[in-house]
């Protein structure tokens, strides 16, 4: 999907206040030199928000007397290493380091959190949960993110669209407190929604979760697709042995097609829980771990001016070599 900026990105409504200033001061003086940039992150994780940064920047270079490098969507960064480089006429993108940092910065952190995650799980799918813990202006992008990271699914219906994706989830604690029954509910969601989403059963909100699991799977047979596990915390949350117990009590009643799958206050250690404890998870519901990643600080310096090497104290002057680097613009 094209990310195209929003207007108050290309108004400069979102940068900082000095890169306005810093504009109009050199638009009365007539100063524009070709300048060369290189944006660096503050440590190591995946890249995202390149491809954002890269739409902005179409957008408002000069088709002429400009070069963007950049590395790829996705792909395994370093500290300090240069993972965007731009040159041109300064005016033509002085007003957006703040944009382009900050893309960069929310994008990389929340898709380094999610690598963790899918490293953590292995071959078990993990879906993006976290919609629901950032301001929606961001919830997509977050998604996307999670998705750039190797999430197999996200739950916003526009993180969906940005990458192309179906939205994963099925049925809230919600629809089931106010259908007053799990079967009930879940038999309504079966009833009422196209037949290309999968049928997931939420079982912990009235009765146990093993009892729950039974009443849902005799209720749908070869309909139901899998079962979710979402015990909350006051409860103990979801461990190794419910899951173990659930798988059994399935098998034994002959529900052997039946999957299990987790969520609730998921992070890296507890899927590496899950796994090195054999529990039968086959996917995992990941949320505030990922929506709430530290951002990757990234650092915008100039390197050249009118192919000059400069640099700012502390950094050295001209362009920085990164042959992993390919020219984009």
């Amino acid at each position: 999907m094209e990310h195209t900026p929003s207007k108050d990105i290309l108004n400069g409504n979102t940068a900082d206040v000095y890169f306005m200033r810093t504009l109009d001061i050199l638009k009365a003086e007539g100063i524009n030199p070709v300048v060369t940039m290189e944006l660096f992150p503050n440590r190591h994780g995946v890249l995202c928000g390149v491809n954002e940064a890269l739409g902005l920047l179409k957008t408002v270079l000069p088709a002429s007397d400009s070069e963007v490098w950049a590395l790829e969507e996705g792909e395994a960064m370093e500290s300090k290493e240069v993972i965007l480089r731009i040159k041109a006429p300064y005016q033509s993108f002085a007003l957006y380091e703040t944009a382009l940092c900050g893309m960069l910065a929310h994008g990389s952190g929340w898709a380094t959190a999610a690598r963790a995650c899918v490293e953590a799980a292995g071959n078990i799918p993990v879906i993006s949960f976290g919609a629901r813990h950032v301001h929606p202006n961001v919830a997509a992008i977050m998604d996307y993110s999670a998705i750039i990271g190797g999430c197999k699914a996200c739950s916003s219906i526009l993180g969906a669209v940005m990458t192309q994706t179906a939205p994963s989830g099925t049925m809230p604690h919600s629809l089931i407190l106010v259908m007053g029954d799990t079967v009930r509910a879940t038999i309504a969601f079966d009833k009422h929604i196209p037949e290309s989403i999968g049928r997931v059963a939420l079982v912990d909100t009235f009765k146990d979760e093993a009892e729950e699991s039974l009443r849902v799977a005799e209720a749908l047979g070869k309909r139901l697709g899998s079962i979710r596990l979402d015990t909350p915390a006051e409860r103990g949350g979801v461990t190794v042995d419910l899951v173990k117990e659930v798988r059994a009590r399935l098998d034994l009643a002959g529900y052997n097609w039946v999957k299990i799958f987790v969520s609730g206050g998921l992070d890296v250690e507890r899927i590496k829980l899950f796994i090195s404890a054999g529990a039968p998870v086959d996917g995992f519901g990941v949320g505030s771990f990922i929506s709430g990643a530290r951002p990757i600080d990234f650092t915008a310096d100039i390197h050249e001016i009118d192919g000059r090497p400069i640099a700012k104290r502390g950094r050295i002057p001209g362009v920085t070599k990164n042959p992993r680097l390919k020219r984009v613009l």
